[in-house]
């Protein structure tokens, strides 16, 4: 399974996929929203705080960022998943990250669990907690604990009431991201709602990114982790806008068990219809989470084939995706494939330059490592592209791994040269 150069809106065999910023109302069963309670203290109203409540508890999972640095709300969610076997919920505020505020950051993340899951009559400590944003500042308590109230008192499962979840989470985002993925099992329809955020700090092994998933399945706790971790390994971990990996990176996954049919190892059918619809939402998010990178102008699909292991692909093709010596080619819509080459070499691989194919698009830039200069207007052409695809054969083996990447801008150099 990799990225679909399919539009979402489409079905493969039993699985529809769906655009739908307002997923998260549509799992049955779940009720969400988002208010405003001024977290960045600029007094407007834009909605920074949203929760999700299941009425029934829930199976979680969870996939967290790599970095040594974690925020606040990710060791509270870890110690929740690590403890607990149900749950009601999640909040999560934007605007503030609760990154480096020491013993106090972790209070409030707690206290944001606690209260959530006392406005819900939930049990304490049901509710998992996240946080995007600044790093380096203390949450404003006194605005997030009323915002809490608030949310919780709203809670429902009309479509307006999905996006304005989907809108909560947002920071450097142009806009919200969603998708519902349905299918069939056994006569019974069953659902994945999701939502996520990210524009910059993007990078393999997650990002400045949040994806919360919302199922109708029937699984347990142990092997709904199994699936997330596949399909975020084989999705968000496969992407990158600019190098750098966040300190709050989350995906969460809830899965309310209302189906009549359990999903084990016993039905492998079932296994496998379920993995084929959470990894194709998983890339459906990752790729628009791409896509609305900071001031980008292109998305790039990266295909390295041939390597002696998907390991080894997966090496080249993060060397490709995160040179700013490419990126910085493609905006200037300049088929280098020089840059590409010398990239894919520092990624010591074994690399033998008079094994490798390079393909711009299907054009020929090189074939057994001789340069097909007659190309040169051709790949011209596919570079000058909002999106295109650069695949790459080593030649060396059966390796292969398929990364999504984005030129590099003078706008995302102005964006982000201060805060």
């Amino acid at each position: 399974m990799g990225f679909s150069n399919q539009p979402v809106n489409s079905m493969s065999g039993n699985l529809i996929l769906e655009n739908d910023i307002a997923a998260a109302a549509k799992v049955d069963r779940f009720n969400v929203n988002g208010v405003s309670c001024d977290v960045r203290n600029k007094g407007d109203d834009r909605l920074d705080l949203c929760m999700v409540h299941s009425i029934s508890s829930c199976t979680a999972a969870g996939v967290f960022t790599k970095n040594d640095v974690q925020a606040a709300p990710v060791s509270i969610s870890r110690q929740l998943l690590a403890k607990g076997d149900t749950f009601h919920g999640f909040v999560c505020n934007s605007g503030n990250a609760n990154a480096c505020t020491g013993e106090q950051g972790l209070r409030d993340a707690e206290a944001m669990s606690l209260e959530a899951s006392r406005q819900a009559n939930a049990p304490a400590r049901s509710f998992l907690v996240c946080s995007t944003g600044r790093i380096g500042e203390f949450l404003p308590m006194d605005r997030i604990v009323p915002g809490i109230q608030k949310c919780a008192g709203m809670l429902d499962s009309l479509p307006e009431s999905g996006e304005r979840a989907a809108q909560a989470i947002l920071t450097s985002d142009t806009r919200p991201k969603g998708c519902l993925a349905k299918w069939e099992m056994e006569g019974e329809e069953l659902t994945i709602g999701g939502f996520a955020k990210g524009a910059g700090m993007i990078e393999p092994n997650m990002a400045t990114m949040l994806a919360f998933l919302l199922t109708s399945v029937n699984i347990k706790q142990g092997l709904l982790q199994e699936v997330l971790a596949d399909a975020v390994e084989n999705s968000f971990n496969r992407i990158t806008i600019d190098g750098d990996m966040s300190t709050n990176d989350t995906v969460l996954l809830l899965a309310n068990g209302i189906s009549e049919n359990p999903i084990s190892e016993k039905t492998p059918q079932a296994l496998e219809d379920f993995r084929e619809a959470l990894g194709r939402t998983c890339l459906d998010l990752a790729e628009k989470v791409v896509a609305d990178g900071e001031r980008i102008t292109k998305v790039v699909r990266v295909e390295v084939e041939g390597a002696s292991s998907d390991a080894d692909a997966q090496k080249v093709g993060r060397c490709i995706g995160n040179s700013l010596l490419v990126k910085s080619s493609w905006y200037g819509a300049d088929p280098n494939w020089g840059r590409l080459v010398h990239a894919a070499g520092y990624a010591r691989v074994g690399l033998k330059m008079e094994k490798v194919d390079l393909y711009y698009q299907d054009v020929p830039a090189l074939l057994a490592g001789t340069p097909q200069t007659k190309n040169r207007t051709a790949w011209k052409a596919v570079v000058s592209k909002g999106r295109f695809t650069i695949r790459l054969n080593l030649n060396l083996g059966i390796g292969s791994c398929t990364i999504l990447s984005t030129d590099l801008t003078e706008g995302y150099v102005d964006f982000n040269k201060s805060e």
